[in-house]
């Protein structure tokens, strides 16, 4: 867990890389890390607690996922085959649909915690950590980079100890509030844009990973947003 913080967020700790690796069963530990600072804002209600959290988030895990979110949707706003997709996905500048995507999911974020108890930050940043997992268990890397070198270490062991994490951490969150339990839509969610990746490029890399991340992230927190609304 150690090894992961320094990685995943922008955390001024000490780690060890090659460890960080063999660490991602404890994902969704982060998610309690990640999501304090927002958590704080949003519970003490003060003025634009949504903008304000979100930014928190952010200064919290960097901007990194929201890259690799632009990154994604240009490939998969590319029309062609895979390789003119993985192509457009890799090109450093970033395109209008990677523009729109990163726009569309700061804004969904935002209109969402107006509307959500302080814990649903918390909820989204759990499932975006967990979906994380999932998408490294799928184990059809692209290419040799970051997200390859991770998938080489993921084995059913872990998947296994950070699926009985998550469930641990989801526990007294649902017990607080039952309609938390709809939270797991959100990795509905996720499961599409791994989908996607798996469609569009034939693998996943570190942009598909990241925009995982952030489209459960923000999909969670729309989902709640509708549950509180009408239940």
């Amino acid at each position: 867990m150690k090894n992961l913080i320094p990685f995943m967020t922008r955390i001024p700790l000490k780690g060890d890389f090659e460890k960080a690796r063999h660490e991602m069963w404890a994902f969704p530990l982060l998610a309690p890390i990640t999501s304090a600072l927002p958590a704080l804002i949003l519970y003490f209600d003060v003025p634009l607690k949504n903008v304000l959290a979100l930014l928190l988030l952010y200064f919290t895990i960097g901007l990194l996922h929201l890259d690799g979110l632009a990154d994604f949707a240009d490939g998969v706003m590319t029309k062609g085959d895979r390789e003119r997709k993985i192509k457009a996905m890799k090109d450093l500048n970033t395109g209008i649909a990677g523009v729109f995507a990163v726009v569309m999911i700061l804004f969904l974020q935002i209109y969402s915690l107006q509307l959500l108890p302080f814990y649903a930050i918390f909820l989204a940043e759990l499932n975006s950590k967990y979906a994380m997992l999932l998408t490294l268990a799928t184990k059809k890397p692209l290419g040799e980079g970051l997200g390859s070198y991770f998938m080489k270490a993921m084995n059913k062991k872990q998947l296994l100890a950070g699926s009985v994490l998550y469930l641990t951490l989801l526990l007294p969150a649902v017990v607080y509030s039952p309609k938390s339990i709809f939270s797991v839509l959100g990795l509905l969610i996720g499961a599409y844009t791994i989908k996607l990746s798996l469609d569009n490029f034939g693998g996943i890399n570190g942009d598909c990973i990241g925009a995982t991340a952030e489209i459960t992230r923000a999909g969670t927190l729309l989902t709640l947003a509708f549950i509180w609304w009408y239940l």
